[in-house]
């Protein structure tokens, strides 16, 4: 065995004559140990987070998009639909058409407000029936319409209240001054028949309605749409989905996957988890102060011992060796425990619910193989680094001078 690597362990493992230093040694092992569970802790924390917040958007987000390459819209025709419907990797697909609509309801109006347009094979792509709790989706080619939650409390819209109707307007298109209001809109007047809820973004957005209807409103013809979702058979096996898609409708379209349609959401929630693994590995950082001065405490209590190991052959490059090992060890060893610690209580968390958001919802914690090397590296840098600093502290005059 390593001559240093021996002696480390030995010092590691012995008690010092003097209480102060083993309590001390103590304390520097439970800060790291302590550091480390609380940083996977965390971490888990905000991957169950993200998880649980990208749940919902996942629900009616399809693992493709088409949208145009420019402008609003563009044209599909027979063949390349065809074309789609032979792809054996594609489960099925929706055209969809989007623009912002006017809702209007007993005197209250709504400014801010999308309609989104979507065939039949919707409900394959995407599946509606989890987001309706109340009412139900709509008939195809029908005036039914299906609001989002959000709109349906600011306008307070009914469901299937066929004595009320709820009147959608869209600009038409074109140029110079608007000299007739009455001319200017392309209107329609929809029975609403369900109430979706996603999130409060969506819930604020969105009235889902037959793909006609939309195309009516927009002034779209029948080959016109602003998009194509895409169901896959393999979402694995994007790469060549992708490369498919893009042959049959050419560079008029771009493709986004769920990660890129939600690219704004995923960029904070990873700033945020981020800044959290920062700010609790400044944390760990002062932590490991105390294995500093843990090993410095041991280099001068075992002074006696220092001289004895140099007359017996060792340099005063292998006793430095020896206490960066045994704080080494400390940080590794002590990181690894935590490590186990956090894990089983993050398994807790999961399976019992120890920590509750609201009676029925406990908090969203998940474990990820990435976060545990996150912070078995990190805790081994950082221990690493502070053994170095304390093992420098050793001097020609600590190691060479006689004891008293």
């Amino acid at each position: 065995m390593n001559f240093s690597l021996y002696i480390a362990k030995r010092y590691l493992l012995s008690k010092s004559s003097n209480n102060a230093i083993n309590f001390i040694t103590i304390i520097a092992a439970i800060s790291v140990i302590i550091g480390a569970l609380s940083l996977f802790v965390v971490l888990s924390g905000f991957a169950g987070l993200k998880d649980f917040t990208l749940e919902f958007t996942s629900l009616i987000d399809p693992d493709l998009k088409a949208e145009s390459a420019v402008g609003k819209s563009f044209n599909i025709t027979p063949s390349e639909l065809n074309a789609l419907k032979t792809d054996d990797n594609i489960l099925d697909f929706s055209k969809v058409v989007e623009e912002r609509v006017l809702i209007s309801y007993e005197e209250k109006s709504y400014p801010d407000a999308f309609v989104k347009g979507v065939d039949s094979n919707y409900q394959l792509v995407n599946a509606v029936d989890s987001i309706v709790p109340l009412g139900s989706w709509f008939s195809e080619q029908s005036n039914q319409i299906v609001v989002g939650w959000g709109i349906s409390n600011r306008l307070s819209i009914g469901v299937i209240d066929y004595g009320k109707t709820v009147d959608l307007y869209i600009p038409k298109p074109g140029k110079g001054q608007i000299t007739d209001i009455q001319t200017a809109f392309n209107s329609v007047k929809a029975i609403n028949v369900g109430v979706f809820d996603v999130n409060e973004t969506l819930n604020d957005k969105y009235v889902f309605m037959p793909i006609e209807m939309a195309q009516h409103l927009t002034g779209y013809n029948e080959d016109q749409v602003s998009a194509i979702e895409f169901r896959l058979k393999d979402p694995g096996n994007e790469a060549e989905v992708r490369a498919k898609i893009l042959s049959i409708l050419g560079d008029k379209i771009v493709l986004k996957n769920k990660s890129e349609l939600n690219d704004a959401l995923h960029k904070m929630l990873n700033t945020e988890n981020l800044a959290v693994y920062l700010i609790f590995t400044l944390i760990l950082i002062i932590a490991l102060f105390n294995v500093i001065g843990s090993i410095i405490m041991m280099i001068l209590d075992k002074k006696k011992t220092l001289h004895t190991l140099n007359n017996l052959g060792a340099t005063l490059s292998d006793i430095k060796k020896i206490f960066f090992l045994q704080g080494s060890m400390m940080a590794v060893f002590g990181g690894f425990i935590g490590l186990i610690l956090g894990l089983i209580l993050v398994w807790l968390q999961e399976t019992f619910g120890l920590v509750m958001l609201t009676p029925s919802l406990p908090y969203p914690m998940a474990i990820k193989i990435e976060n545990v090397v996150i912070v078995f590296i990190t805790i081994s840098i950082l221990g690493v680094g502070a053994s170095k600093i304390a093992s420098s502290r050793i001097t020609k005059s600590l190691v060479y001078s006689q004891a008293n």
